[in-house]
């Protein structure tokens, strides 16, 4: 997956019991999807956090927020109640949808930290990855929505 490709559509199950799809999120605008190694973790409980509190900003540039990691629903819904998060978590429980988006492992057996910008048509207009900066996740996704909102493509 490289910027500029389409984003495969998705749809999987999120810790409300519903249904999250990749085309009725689009219809509604972009999308900041990102693949997380674990719930509860450290790294992701401050990656959570992040977008928790960039959230509004986020809504406010046309976008929503979907972590996706192959915890089940209930450590998602138990997460996102710990971490107050106003968005949704997807279930892979099989890492399909991981696999499809060519998110890779880190050290051979974590798996990756990546966030994908995918614009209102589905196409992805940014691609970050780091394992080690989760935070960093929500600035990079930011300044993507600012470049495309702007009317400029925002590059991986």
């Amino acid at each position: 997956m490289k910027v500029g490709d389409r984003a495969p559509e998705f749809s999987l199950a999120s810790q409300d019991g519903s249904t999250v799809r990749l085309g009725e999120l689009l219809e509604r605008g972009s999308v900041v999807l990102y693949f997380y190694p674990k719930d509860k973790t450290p790294g992701c409980t401050a990656e959570a956090g992040a977008f928790r509190q960039s959230y509004r900003e986020i809504r406010a540039l046309g976008a929503e927020v979907v972590g996706v990691s192959s915890d089940s629903v209930d450590s998602h819904k138990d997460f996102a109640t710990e971490c107050d998060l106003p968005f949704k978590l997807a279930s892979d429980p099989n890492g399909e949808l991981r696999k499809k988006y060519g998110v890779p492992s880190s050290l051979g057996l974590l798996p990756g930290r990546v966030t994908y910008v995918i614009d209102s048509e589905g196409v992805v207009r940014h691609i970050f990855s780091s394992q080690f900066q989760p935070t960093r996740h929500v600035k990079e996704a930011l300044k993507a929505l600012g470049a495309a909102e702007g009317g400029t493509p925002a590059t991986g």
